[in-house]
């Protein structure tokens, strides 16, 4: 099995349920991805509807990956809405169905947005990632370095703050 990947895919409603519930799936897999888990749909469906329609009218675009014409992949390319920072971007809400993960499902829709981002005509990509987690290393690996690190700026509860990463990867030419 392989990923097939499309960028701004027709946003069907069955598409807009099948993202709602991929999303909630990684929440309450302990993704970093809004929320702290346990959440249900209907706590996702707000955020992924105002994401999706930010997608959908642009400036924004979605990366969905594919698996047997299910969406098991997802991230945003979000734009700077900043003149000074319009040669780069932003990657949000990166997420791989807990099912799907281990299969490099997760390197194969980095790579790919990679290459969309430069299809925009991106230099860098920025990210951030919730500390606690080890993500950052996952980002290491394909070429991203810290560049920042906002100590305890998230907090999940109480007497749980995280740090939140700043991430950067310059796409050259």
């Amino acid at each position: 099995m392989g990923l097939r990947f499309e960028v701004d895919p027709p946003l069907t409603a069955e598409l807009r349920d099948q993202i709602v519930t991929l999303w909630t799936a990684v929440t309450n897999a302990g993704g970093a991805v809004g929320f702290v888990g346990p959440v249900t749909e209907d706590d996702v469906r707000p955020l992924a509807l105002a994401t999706l329609a930010a997608a959908n009218d642009g400036p924004d675009r979605m990366l969905v990956g594919y698996e047997d014409g299910r969406p098991v992949a997802l991230l945003f390319l979000t734009d700077n809405r900043f003149r000074l920072k319009a040669h780069w971007g932003v990657l949000k809400r990166v997420m791989v169905h807990p099912d799907r993960q281990g299969y490099g499902y997760g390197m194969a829709l980095m790579r790919h947005a990679e290459r969309v981002a430069r299809n925009i005509g991106w230099a860098a990509l920025h990210l951030t990632v919730r500390g606690g987690l080890g993500v950052e290393e996952f980002y290491r690996r394909l070429g991203y370095q810290e560049v920042g690190r906002l100590p305890g700026a998230l907090r999940l509860g109480p007497d749980d703050d995280r740090d939140e990463i700043m991430m950067w990867l310059p796409l050259g030419r």
